[in-house]
């Protein structure tokens, strides 16, 4: 792959990368409450007290001298302390990481391989039973909000067959390899509903790249050179349609993250997208500013290798 290409497109991340930063910075400060007005509403706090919370949070200088040192800091890691609970953003958002990390990556894996699994058989059979049920599955599961769908299934493995906790991370009951059944069990209704919610999108998405690469030349040759059924499948229609749905899970991964902040708080797992839902509640604007810098930043990292993976399986991408 040559270099300029991913020159280009490494410095159009960065561009967009400083953009929200910006936009980071300013979007807090235009907003209708700041950490003084916040803390202002006790009846305790002197016209003193406020001005020297002023001064605290460096709301006196200038926003040229603020956005500096807003910038600075955030290259060093730090983003301030949380309005709620005193303690560093970093710490608060590092216990929450690997929760969601957790339940949004192995959503993410099973719905990419059973989307993609279910949209080639649909794809290779169409107009068959499998095809139009998968299909129609597809577009249920698709236009379904996770929230709802989260209170479903809440209904029926916990209310009704009792099979799994309502919520949480763990019942803390357990050590050992009893402890990682105990989270397994805690994290199949949030990571079932993150799951059914896209697998419907990448299903349909690798169906539709199926059936446009079935027309191609090279499948009718390999066709009439006598090529069984399933290896002209195997060997030549799923590579070549495999590429949009590759990159269609890195584009989405943002949107998946978007739809774990509604699943983490409907089940009550302890992971950002709870943190970000309290911290709206609470007004913690050192803790949205992080969380938003960066979810922003992953959306762009992932976008970014979505970019290079599709100019490496695709030269026509580098040459336009």
């Amino acid at each position: 792959m040559g270099g300029a290409y991913i020159a280009r497109k490494l410095l159009a991340a960065l561009f967009t990368l400083f953009f929200v930063l910006a936009f980071n910075f300013f979007l807090f400060r235009v907003m209708p409450s700041d950490p003084v007005s916040i803390n202002a509403r006790s009846e305790r706090l002197t016209r003193q007290d406020i001005q020297e919370q002023l001064e605290n949070f460096g709301l006196l200088d200038p926003l040229p001298t603020q956005f500096v040192r807003f910038v600075g800091n955030t290259f060093q890691g730090d983003f301030g302390l949380s309005f709620v609970t005193g303690t560093p953003v970093t710490a608060e958002i590092g216990a929450r990481v690997w929760p969601t990390v957790l339940l949004v990556g192995l959503s993410t894996l099973l719905a990419t391989v059973f989307g993609v699994l279910i949209g080639i058989k649909g794809a290779w059979k169409r107009g068959s039973a499998f095809d139009t049920t998968s299909l129609f599955g597809s577009l249920v599961f698709y236009s379904m909000p996770e929230g709802w769908l989260g209170m479903i299934l809440i209904l029926i493995f916990v209310g009704w067959l009792g099979w799994f906790p309502a919520g949480g991370y763990t019942s803390g009951l357990e050590s050992g390899f009893g402890n990682i059944v105990d989270v397994a069990k805690h994290l199949f209704l949030p990571c079932l509903t993150l799951t059914l919610g896209y697998i419907g999108e990448y299903a349909i998405v690798m169906r539709s790249s199926v059936l446009e690469v079935k027309n191609e030349e090279f499948v009718a040759t390999a066709r009439a050179k006598g090529v069984r059924d399933k290896d002209v499948r195997r060997h030549h229609a799923v590579p070549n349609a495999l590429l949009p749905t590759l990159t269609l899970v890195f584009y989405s991964f943002g949107f998946v993250l978007g739809g774990a902040i509604i699943v983490e708080y409907v089940f009550s797992w302890p992971g950002l997208g709870a943190l970000t839902y309290n911290a709206i509640n609470d007004l913690d604007y050192p803790v949205l500013q992080a969380i938003f810098l960066l979810s922003s930043a992953l959306v762009i990292l992932f976008n970014l290798f979505a970019d290079i993976l599709y100019g490496y399986l695709d030269p026509r991408v580098r040459e336009g």
